[in-house]
């Protein structure tokens, strides 16, 4: 089964298009998750357990972990989820390089994380992403349209009749997508950008990020970002949900965030 398809799987098993990303700092723990030896997995642990039925995935961001030398409870996290659970794992690591050292971000996120998918920045063109793409059973999940304030300094340029953003989403679907293992992602907090970036491929999968901390309108983020299928999106969630609180009922508070939020996204659906 291919990332894909699991996917798929996933999002009519738990009836979700949630992903919760897994960006952990440890100042924002309760004390008693701080005093474990492995701080950064028990925390991840607790919210897995907590929220596991109302998600289709799950993205740990890896600057959380390498920042601090964590990789080894990066690699705990991953391999529990999907031990555990046979949840997807997105990395979110928004590697891209010339295709020698792109190989690398490659082979770090499918061989040594194991991975089922991993965010990349196509700024390096197609002999960066083909590197990720040959990964026939993995999802290449491309940078189109950021959700993050300054995005479109270079995002929204112009280039002749279109813009940057929607020349990469061009290339996502039309040239690069040779192995059917690309999606792209949109930020929520544009809906209009979201709505013309769908108006161009019904098929492909857009992960959200903007929703949550960054305020994006759930309504419109859904209603622009669905396809014919009323699927094709995963809106991600971090800390909104996995900090709803920072005492010792963290967990608990993290479920009934994510269930809000999952029925949120269904009902707009």
């Amino acid at each position: 089964m291919n990332f894909i398809e699991h996917l798929n799987k996933t999002i009519q098993t738990n009836n979700s298009l949630l992903c919760i990303g897994l960006d952990p700092l440890v100042n924002r723990f309760p004390e008693s998750i701080k005093q474990q030896s492995n701080p950064i997995f028990a925390f991840n642990k607790a919210i897995i357990d907590a929220t596991f039925n109302y998600v289709c995935a799950y993205k740990p961001q890896i600057a959380h972990y390498n920042a601090i030398g964590a990789e080894d409870q990066l690699q705990q996290t991953i391999d529990y989820i999907q031990n555990k659970y046979n949840i997807p794992v997105i990395l979110d690591s928004k590697r891209g390089d010339i295709g020698s050292t792109a190989a690398q971000y490659a082979k770090e996120a499918f061989v040594r994380y194991n991975a089922d998918a991993v965010t990349i920045n196509p700024y390096m063109g197609s002999d960066c992403v083909n590197e990720f793409t040959k990964y026939q059973d993995k999802g290449v999940i491309i940078l189109c349209r950021t959700s993050n304030p300054n995005a479109g300094e270079i995002q929204d340029l112009p280039t002749g009749n279109t813009t940057v953003y929607e020349n990469v989403a061009q290339l996502c679907i039309k040239d690069w997508n040779a192995n059917n293992n690309i999606l792209m992602v949109i930020g929520s907090t544009n809906p209009e950008q979201l709505q013309k970036i769908r108006a161009l491929t019904d098929e492909m999968i857009f992960l959200l990020p903007g929703v949550g901390a960054q305020g994006a309108d759930l309504e419109q983020c859904v209603s622009k970002g669905l396809n014919s299928k009323k699927s094709g999106i995963i809106i991600n969630a971090s800390r909104s949900i996995i900090y709803a609180s920072e005492a010792d009922n963290f967990a608990d508070a993290a479920q009934q965030a994510a269930i809000t939020l999952q029925n949120a996204i269904n009902n707009y659906r």
